[in-house]
C-alpha cells in the first residue's frame, strides 16, 4: 500500500470517525473492536460515529524547543482536546497566538498538513484545533 493512500484511508484520522459502544454507550476515540469498560460483552456491538470536531481545551503546553522539522513553527501549542461528545484528542492548536490559548477556550478541528514522510517527502495531513 503506497503510503499517500494508508493515509487518505485512515478514517479516524481523517473524518475524526470514532465507535459508540451498544453495550454501554461510550465513545471511543480511535476506534476499536471491544469496549473498555464492557469488554467482551460490546463484541460486534460498536456503531461507527463521526465526530462533530468541536470541543474545548482541556490542557495544553507550550512547546519552545522542538524537533528540527518543526523548528519553523515553534512556539506551537500541543493541547488535550475534550470533544462535545466526551472523547479527548491531543492536537495542535494553530490560527492563534501560543499565548491567546486558555483552558475552557472553544475549538474547532481542521485538517491542516503534519508533517513529510521520508526521501520522496510524501505530505501527509490530519487534524489540528483552531479557535471557534
Amino acid at each position: 500500500m503506497v503510503t499517500a493512500r494508508f493515509w487518505r484511508e485512515n478514517p479516524s484520522r481523517y473524518n475524526l470517525t470514532a465507535v459508540r459502544c451498544g453495550s454501554c454507550g461510550r465513545i471511543l476515540f480511535p476506534p476499536r473492536s471491544i469496549c473498555p469498560v464492557c469488554h467482551r460483552k460490546s463484541l460486534g456491538k460498536m456503531k461507527e460515529i463521526k465526530l462533530r470536531g468541536e470541543g474545548e481545551v482541556l490542557t495544553f503546553s507550550v512547546v519552545h524547543d522542538a524537533p528540527s522539522q518543526l523548528d519553523k513553527i515553534k512556539p506551537y501549542v500541543i493541547a488535550i482536546i475534550q470533544m462535545d461528545e466526551g472523547v479527548r484528542l491531543t492536537g495542535q492548536v494553530i490560527d492563534c497566538d501560543p499565548s491567546d490559548v486558555k483552558i475552557g477556550m472553544k475549538v474547532r478541528s481542521t485538517m491542516r498538513k503534519l508533517g513529510e514522510d521520508g526521501q520522496a517527502g510524501v505530505i501527509y495531513y490530519g487534524y489540528k484545533f483552531a479557535p471557534v
